[in-house]
Order: structure tokens, then C-alpha cells, then sequence
């Protein structure tokens, strides 16, 4: 009997360490591939938005984005679910991109009680580096199934090159 208990001792000593390692994994993943993607939506400080409902809405959630360089131009995807393009706002200046907004709660039902909230609501700001020099006046942007595309053609010449030095 005593060997049995062992024997299941370890097995549980296995199988716990299986998932923890898995579970670390995880973490290790989402931290370093979508750090950048955590972004906090601050709420406006109105009477409009002080209802007691939305002050227990989560203050953060994952923007997940990408950037796509092609020969010709630099592309961003950013996934904003919820919003109207209208409620988005992007700035380039030199190499850097600033993706804002708002996103608005669907609705809040009065008397009714929330047994899960994971999404954020609120404004937010994303910030990007480019991988390039572009020429942010014929930059495009384009919102479709939630996800907001920048089109930014590179600059002439953006390529660079090398600097002997002296």
C-alpha cells in the first residue's frame, strides 16, 4: 500500500510539473510576443461614463498588431474589435505611428449583474516604430472586420547606407 502511494505521488509530482511547465510556456509566449499588444484604456471622466457598472470594466486588453514590410511599403494591422473606423485616429510623424481611440461600451444593463468582464473600454493609444522612413501624406488607412490597416509607402532612398569613417 505504502509503494501505491508513492508511486501515485510521483505520478501527481509529473503530471503537476507537465502543467506547470506548460503553463509557463504560456506566459513566456504571451509576454514576449504580445507584451507591446497590452494596452490601457483610461475612462473619461464624465458623468456619462461614471455609471457603477463601468468602473469594473477591465482597464487593460490586447490590441494585437503586426508590421509588414514589402518593397514598396510599410503595413500595419492592428486588431481594435468594437469600434468604428470613426473612432480611430492614427498620427505618423518621422518613423513613428500612433494609433488612438475610443472604444465605447455596448451597452450597460441597468439591474443586471456581470458574471465575467474581460473586455476593456475607454480610450486608448498604441505607439509603433517603424522599420523604415515613409511618406506619411500618402498614408492610407482602411477598417474592415475589426481590424484597422495603415498603408504607408517608404520614402525614396530609405534604404540607407553605409558611412566610412574617417
Amino acid at each position: 500500500m505504502l509503494e501505491s502511494l508513492k508511486q501515485a505521488g510521483r505520478h501527481i509530482e509529473r503530471e503537476l510539473g507537465r502543467a506547470w511547465e506548460s503553463l509557463s510556456e504560456g506566459w513566456h509566449e504571451l509576454l514576449s510576443r504580445s507584451s507591446n499588444a497590452l494596452t490601457r484604456f483610461e475612462r473619461r471622466h464624465d458623468k456619462k461614463h461614471q455609471d457603477d457598472e463601468a468602473r469594473d470594466f477591465p482597464h487593460w486588453s490586447l490590441l494585437s498588431s503586426e508590421i509588414e514590410e514589402t518593397d514598396t511599403e510599410v503595413v500595419v494591422r492592428v486588431e481594435v474589435p468594437g469600434l468604428e473606423k470613426s473612432d480611430c485616429d492614427v498620427v505618423i510623424e518621422d518613423n513613428m505611428m500612433r494609433i488612438s481611440g475610443e472604444k465605447r461600451t455596448e451597452h450597460v444593463t441597468r439591474g443586471s449583474t456581470y458574471h465575467m468582464m474581460e473586455r476593456a473600454y475607454g480610450v486608448f493609444q498604441r505607439t509603433f516604430t517603424l522599420p523604415r522612413s515613409v511618406d506619411a501624406e500618402k498614408a492610407v488607412a482602411s477598417y474592415d472586420n475589426g481590424v484597422l490597416t495603415v498603408r504607408v509607402p517608404k520614402r525614396a532612398g530609405g534604404r540607407g547606407h553605409a558611412i566610412k569613417v574617417t
